[in-house]
């Protein structure tokens, strides 16, 4: 069994390794560069625009709208707090300063790079995900990476068979992500939090080998996920709706406190990014540098794993929302990327620089240091034990909400390849299978779930690339009609019932 799980690990490494570094990042990267210059680098361009449009009009009634669970479809506010669900998790805690522990402070530079094209992939695929979207057999709207890849891809000349099966190939992929990434691994760092928060002078008995508080705690768990999960979107929006905007604000008003409480050391945290955003040369004692691939790489490829722009992952929600103009919600997806990267993870930097943890004038981390409790200290030294306390509630509510997110990302694969039955079973086999997270001890399942999660990105990635066409088309159309005050035709979906139903009503709000 030993040799099975080392060869296992060992193949997954590669796999992993091919997809995210050789591959995965020039590809995500190369994307962003590609939609924010054909969209003439419409988030600076048109800034104002879009935050007026998204965060300007949270108290709007539009943006809170909702048309009943027969439509099929949430509120814009609602499907973008299902999105930042999913993508507000444990990565805007652990992952940030794990890339800062391997890469130094400089990966939070490219962490910054990355979300600042990614804001403009996200807007693509967000886009393109509600042009091809489509009713299911319950009146429930349904669009992702898997329709642009089969309507979108699949209708250039000779690229039918190949656009369908990237799709297949993305859905199985997001499933599998979503067992793992979405689910295991989410509960998993929840139990480790809460033990070490709450329970470690504890002495439980021990069920099945594992901890009476393990099972405990995945059992709660799996009865509150199944309640929200089992009842749909409807009941995940409506769920996060109220604690998303709740669980962002607290964390980013302690992770202020704490660096307001460290104010003399902001100068030099800033620097400090910026001059090991190259790499950071070995300094005397024997220790060693940080090269700029090592740099680079995790300040990427943990910026993907916090605002996932490019897995083609929070289309499949942003796709069920209310609106009717496709780059409307395109916004909302630039908005969604600031928020999580710009926002909330350089809040988590802030605060893991401020720790005493990491050297600001060599940027390499102090002997000891433990990347998976770093947060929690730095919180700790300024709040005592109470802080250890908030940052444990923090991973609980952000990775409950993460797993939460990715339970409709799974069923909207499911049900792409299997029906609206097959995603009803999936719900289910989603929520029992939270208590194995839980007990789970081997990191095995969460690596292997990364690999998928990377796998995901590459059709989806494609598939943006292909449309881009028609992502100046919708865009372009969109600044005519909108910005510069044309009286032309919306464009706003593939479908000609829906685009002739929707076009009257998209013009008299023109």
């Amino acid at each position: 069994m030993g040799n099975f799980v080392e060869t296992l690990t060992n193949v997954n490494d590669a796999i992993n390794s091919f997809v995210w570094v050789r591959i995965g990042l020039i590809l995500l990267l190369g994307t962003g560069l590609v939609t924010t210059i054909i969209t003439k680098c419409f988030q600076i361009t048109h800034l104002k625009h879009w935050w007026v449009k998204t965060i300007g009009s949270v108290f709007s009634k539009d943006t809170h709208k909702k048309l009943g669970r027969k439509s099929g479809s949430v509120s814009q506010f609602q499907a973008l707090c299902t999105a930042l669900a999913a993508t507000i998790g444990t990565g805007n805690i652990a992952g940030v300063s794990a890339a800062i522990c391997i890469g130094g402070p400089g990966a939070v530079f490219w962490m910054w790079i990355a979300a600042f094209l990614g804001m403009m992939t996200n807007f693509s695929e967000n886009i393109l995900g509600i042009y091809y979207r489509r009713r299911n057999a319950e009146g429930e709207w349904s669009g992702g990476a898997m329709y642009y890849l089969k309507d979108g891809l699949g209708s250039y000349k000779g690229c039918r068979q190949i656009g369908a099966f990237l799709a297949g190939l993305f859905s199985v992929f997001a499933i599998l992500a979503s067992f793992g990434i979405g689910n295991m691994g989410q509960i998993n760092k929840i139990t480790l939090n809460i033990k070490s928060a709450f329970f470690t002078n504890i002495e439980a008995t021990e069920i099945a080998g594992v901890s009476f508080v393990n099972w405990a705690i995945g059992i709660c768990l799996m009865i509150i996920g199944g309640f929200v999960i089992i009842g749909g979107l409807q009941r995940i929006a409506s769920f996060a709706e109220r604690v998303v905007p709740f669980m962002a604000v607290a964390y980013v008003i302690g992770a202020l406190i704490v660096m307001f409480a460290h104010i003399s050391s902001i100068g030099a945290m800033f620097v400090a990014i910026f001059r090991f955003a190259f790499g950071i040369k070995a300094v005397a004692g024997g220790a060693a540098g940080v090269a700029i691939s090592q740099v680079i790489t995790q300040g990427c490829k943990r910026g993907v794993f916090s605002n996932e722009a490019g897995l083609g992952s929070s289309v499949m929600v942003h796709s069920n929302s209310n609106v009717k103009e496709p780059v409307k919600q395109g916004l909302w997806g630039i908005f969604e990327v600031f928020a999580d990267t710009m926002v909330v993870c350089t809040m988590t930097a802030i605060v893991v620089l401020s720790s005493g943890a990491i050297d600001l004038t060599t940027g390499l981390v102090k002997e000891g240091t433990d990347d998976a409790t770093l947060v929690a200290k730095a919180f700790g030294n300024i709040f005592g034990k109470p802080g250890e306390w908030f940052v444990a509630i923090a991973v609980l509510l952000f990775a409950f909400t993460t797993v939460l997110g990715w339970s409709h990302y799974g069923s909207k694969a499911v049900e792409y390849l299997f029906g609206v039955k097959g995603a009803k079973i999936y719900r289910v086999i989603f929520v029992l299978l939270m208590i194995s997270g839980a007990i789970m001890t081997s990191s095995l399942a969460w690596d292997i779930s990364d690999t998928f999660n990377g796998l995901m990105m590459i059709p989806n990635l494609i598939g943006v690339l292909s449309l881009t066409p028609l992502v100046i088309k919708l865009t372009n159309n969109y600044v005519d009609r909108k910005i510069h005050g044309k009286d032309i035709e919306p464009i706003l979906s593939y479908d000609e019932k829906i685009q002739a139903e929707y076009a009257p009503l998209v013009k008299d709000e023109d």
